[in-house]
């Protein structure tokens, strides 16, 4: 018997024991992984709701969209949901650098035999 989540229409995020799920962020023009973060049910509907990315924080226990003291907002073109319906990726356009640290993306380095390597 299939399962309804994974054949259906209708969204039913398997959110784990936290409550949360796995978001990737990408830029719809490049493609580029910008960022990872979790959400949860708020945060979803915030995301529907405004258009721009909303997540939950996990360190701080609440609520934080994506830009709110930087002004580098995600604005949200599609969400895709994976085939369990346990991981969104959300296809962005981003104003200005994703990362906190002020990259492009929070994947700025690549892991080698010898530890990290910067990559632009």
């Amino acid at each position: 018997m299939p399962d309804p989540r994974e054949t259906g229409l209708t969204l039913d995020p398997k959110y784990d024991a936290a409550g949360l799920v796995t978001a990737v962020a990408t830029d719809a023009a490049t493609g580029e992984v910008l960022m990872l973060a979790h959400m949860n049910a708020e945060a979803l509907a915030a995301t529907l709701a405004s258009g721009e990315a909303t997540f939950w924080s996990r360190s701080r226990g609440k609520l934080w969209k994506k830009g709110e003291t930087s002004g580098h907002v995600l604005t949200v073109r599609d969400i895709r949901i994976d085939c369990d319906q346990d991981a969104l990726w959300l296809i962005c356009e981003p104003a200005g650098p994703a990362c906190h640290t002020g990259a492009r993306s929070c994947f700025y380095r690549r892991v080698t035999e010898n530890g990290l390597e910067a990559v632009d």
